[in-house]
């Protein structure tokens, strides 16, 4: 497909209330107008940022898998974000993206957030996820990875990056420099989701979900820091010209990552 519609919801989230925000997140996707192709929800969406892994954990084919399930088919639309899955005696925040057909695939953080002792609680992943969507590569994301440029590198061609998050106010000029630049130095459209409002730990959050294309230029258009839904048409021809005319990827540096 030359486009990809892809539908950002940013919301505030029930702390640790998995009933309360899947009916929230029903409302808002239902009050979706335009057509979309992906719906993006933020990091750990049905409970906050929490470390109560224990009390708040699903298994792999939980409640909430089984209502994303249902919201794509019913939507025939895929949609993506974080849960906290429990696993072999395993707690991990793991991302669900789900096909409109209801299968699925999935991405465990790879970076826990050491600041908030993520990492004594979530175990991390190992291995990077890359999506075949109606045409589309797409690269999800979690989060503190944001930071982590080599584990973001565009070295498979793909054509989105993806970021689910809970990123507080507190740091929320980091978040807006580092989406645009992983936009910029991967030549790839720069897809990133936030919450607003509290949390539980009394952690403030301003949204600042946004797109942007390969050039770095924001191309989604709500206000920042309220509750919105936007949905951002990607062209595929955009990134083809920009990489035919601007060879950057050609240029980068090898690596490889132990």
């Amino acid at each position: 497909m030359e486009t990809l519609a892809v539908t950002i919801i940013q919301s505030h989230l029930h702390w640790e209330n998995a009933v309360a925000n899947r009916a929230h997140f029903s409302e808002r996707i239902a009050a979706i107008s335009e057509k979309t192709d992906l719906i993006v929800l933020p990091e750990m969406f049905t409970t906050g940022f929490s470390m109560n892994a224990k009390e708040l954990s699903e298994a792999t084919d939980g409640a909430t898998l089984q209502w994303m399930i249902s919201e794509a088919k019913k939507q025939q639309t895929a949609i993506t974000g974080s849960v906290i899955i429990a696993e072999n005696n395993t707690y991990y925040n793991r991302l669900f993206f789900v096909f409109p057909d209801g299968t699925y695939t999935t991405y465990d953080k790879r970076h826990t957030f050491t600041l908030a002792k993520e990492h004594e609680t979530y175990t991390a992943g190992e291995e990077r996820l890359l999506v075949e969507y109606k045409g589309w590569k797409i690269c999800p994301l979690i989060c503190y990875d944001l930071r982590f440029p080599v584990w973001a590198r565009n070295t498979e061609a793909y054509d989105v990056l993806l970021y689910v998050a809970n990123w507080p106010k507190k740091r929320i000029t980091a978040w807006d420099a580092l989406l645009k630049a992983r936009a910029i130095e991967n030549m790839t459209y720069c897809v990133g989701v936030n919450r607003i409002g509290l949390d539980g730990m009394g952690h403030e959050y301003v949204g600042h979900s946004a797109v942007y294309d390969v050039l770095g230029e924001q191309i989604s258009t709500k206000d920042f820091e309220t509750e919105f839904s936007e949905t951002i048409v990607l062209q595929k021809s955009h990134i083809t010209k920009n990489r035919e005319h601007l060879q950057f990827l050609k240029d980068r540096d090898s690596f490889s990552l132990k």
